[in-house]
């Protein structure tokens, strides 16, 4: 061992002329022979915060050396020098380091518990306190470029370990899901931890699955904690708030603002969501995005398909298991939406997995309603599901309803009942959905074959038949579908609708006792899980491949009023389509969806037309 300068070594305690009586294996010795003098010298030396980065080599490289020493009864010295504070140093002591962490690990796999915990510790930017008045105002210290060299060096040293212990990932899921932040936390501190959970499954494949449903469950609790109409509230306090302090500092002031400063403070503006926990729901649903995105294309070129696949299986597997479960998400299932966007062939076989649940008498009927409504969603909404594929699944779904109603009429139950036909009523509000948004395509090109196409599909049967679907669906989507069904001479819905509305007061069962009348204008507790993206980041990654609802002008809505008149001409079907067929770009407007609560009350740029707006122009 090179023995250090004095201007170098620690100036208390006193130097020996041996280092503490002899090398640290005659110190770990004498320790447990019961002196320990020397012992806790090395201790206080480790602690020193001016300790030099040479006097750390040197100790590492006598530790290195001695690992074989370094049982369970020393593991306080253990757990000091795994404090050290290694990842600030020059680049000699941090491989220095990697090099005793390796060391360290293969000989004594006592310790891997701790290395690991250590590591992932530096996962997140070191937290620095600062208190004003008994108030904690800071949360971390974030120096970007420090930050990402320490973040590659704790992957190098995962590496490390996992390549000299085998059995590293299944001791490491347990410290990643305990040491994942609250979400309470600050944006970056949270946004980091997810950022290098989502690396570790690049060079530690087989915990791939257990990150990934570790991340979407956190983005969850976020997103069921962040309804959509609590996000628009408080964009629109936010806006309202910056309209008042704008016109108040141009009334009192009159102040010239720098012009970059201006700019800098209206992109953050833009791009900040109001509400705090959607604020780090859409930074994470961008790193989630970015993820996905870098795996479909490892520097530009698609890679192998089998890390594809491997992926796309993943990301349904955590669906199936985390996300159909769950009422009412706004924004995390997005991921299989943009997973899809990739590939035509992970699109059919969501489609074909969802259909697979919905059919099936064995799945749980709140799930089989969930899959159908994720299947119309996902049909009306994906701008990169062509057309061919919209009719293979509308020809499913249908002949599906045609045997559910077949067998149906030979039953004792073929009466209207959410309880008893969920799953029916579900795929019936699929099918409507998906024709509302997708029929003008389904009819252009030659709309003779179109129309006769809409026709086989003979929804008079599914519309009259004594299940009664047009009671059940959503108000908003029932009038849309009644309005395009009549234009073609499909089938005529306004007289069923008319009883129903008549009929529309359901006698409830009060739990305090009695009978109540209500309107329940959502039987089936349906929603649409792909309704409009609203996280300001992340929105910019969904909106290309996204269909969104063009809005019902006058003009169209008097269009939609009048029956259509079947023609003979080929050339008079073009001329009829010129202006029909919806672009897929540059569509702004209303949709109609899952929150009936407002389809009665003003539209607003995402919720349904209001159904009595519908009502009286048509």
């Amino acid at each position: 061992l090179n023995m250090l300068g004095g201007d170098e070594f620690i100036s208390s305690p006193p130097r020996k002329t041996v280092r503490f009586g002899g090398t640290l294996t005659d110190v770990l010795q004498k320790y447990q022979e019961g002196e320990t003098t020397d012992f806790e010298l090395l201790k206080h030396q480790l602690l020193d915060p001016e300790i030099k980065d040479a006097q750390i080599i040197n100790w590492l490289q006598e530790f290195r050396a001695s690992v074989a020493y370094l049982t369970k009864d020393f593991e306080d010295l253990v757990s000091i020098l795994l404090k050290l504070p290694w990842l600030s140093r020059s680049q000699e002591v941090v491989e220095e380091y990697l090099g005793f962490l390796s060391n360290l690990v293969s000989a004594q796999t006592v310790y891997l518990r701790s290395c690991l915990r250590m590591i992932v510790s530096h996962f997140t930017p070191p937290r620095v306190t600062i208190r004003e008045d008994d108030v904690d105002i800071s949360d971390s210290d974030d120096d970007e470029e420090t930050l990402s060299g320490n973040f590659n060096t704790c992957h190098r040293a995962l590496q490390t370990v996992a390549k000299y212990v085998p059995s590293t990932p299944q001791f490491l899921m347990p410290i990643l899901v305990g040491n994942f932040p609250f979400i309470n936390k600050s944006e970056r501190t949270l946004e980091c931890y997810v950022h290098n959970l989502l690396r570790i499954t690049v060079y530690l494949p087989t915990l791939k699955l257990e990150i990934l449903e570790l991340i979407v469950e956190k983005l969850l609790k976020l997103d069921v904690s962040a309804p959509r109409q609590d996000i628009e509230d408080a964009e629109e306090t936010a806006n309202n708030s910056d309209s008042k302090e704008k016109t108040t500092e141009e009334g009192l002031f009159d102040m010239e603002e720098d012009e970059e400063t201006k700019e800098d403070k209206d992109v953050f503006r833009i791009d900040t969501m109001a509400h705090p926990l959607a604020e780090r729901l859409d930074i994470l649903m961008n790193i989630l995005f970015s993820y996905i995105k870098d795996i479909c294309h490892v520097d530009g070129n698609v890679p192998e398909p089998f890390v594809l696949d491997t992926l796309y299986r993943d990301l349904v597997t955590v669906f199936d298991k985390l996300i159909l479960p769950t009422h009412a998400s706004c924004h995390v299932q997005y991921f299989m939406f943009y997973i899809c966007s990739f590939k035509l062939g992970f699109a059919e076989a969501f489609l074909e997995h969802l259909w697979k649940k919905l059919q099936n008498p064995n799945t749980p009927a709140l799930i089989r309603q969930t899959s159908g409504s994720y299947i119309g969603s996902f049909l009306a909404r994906a701008k990169f599901i062509p057309i061919a594929t919209v009719k293979a699944c509308m020809d499913l779904l249908v002949n599906w309803l045609h045997v559910y109603i077949d067998n149906q009429d030979a039953g004792t139950k073929a009466y209207c009942d959410v309880a008893l036909h969920g799953p029916f009523y579900s795929t019936c509000q699929a099918v409507f959905y998906a024709l509302i948004f997708r029929h003008k395509q389904l009819l252009d090109g030659n709309l003779r074959k179109g129309l006769a196409y809409l026709q086989n599909l003979n929804f008079e049967r599914i519309v009259m038949c004594q299940l009664n679907p047009l009671k059940i669906c959503l108000p908003s989507i029932v009038n849309l579908f009644a309005a395009i069904t009549r234009k073609y001479q499909l089938v005529f819905c306004y007289t069923i609708i008319e009883r129903n509305n008549r009929q529309f007061l359901p006698v409830i069962r009060s739990s305090s006792g009695g009978d109540s009348v209500q309107t329940c204008t959502n039987p089936l507790d349906s929603f649409f899980p792909f309704d409009p993206y609203i996280l300001k980041r992340s929105k910019k990654i969904i909106d290309p491949v996204y269909q969104i609802w063009e809005e019902l002008s006058m003009e169209d809505l008097q269009e939609l009023k009048k029956p259509f008149k079947k023609r003979t001409n080929e050339d008079e079907d073009d001329d009829f389509l010129k202006g029909e067929t919806p672009q897929n770009d540059g569509m702004v407007g209303i949709t109609p969806n899952s929150y009936e609560s407002n389809i009665l009350s003003p539209a607003s740029s995402v919720e349904s037309p209001p159904v009595t707006y519908l009502q009286r122009h048509l």
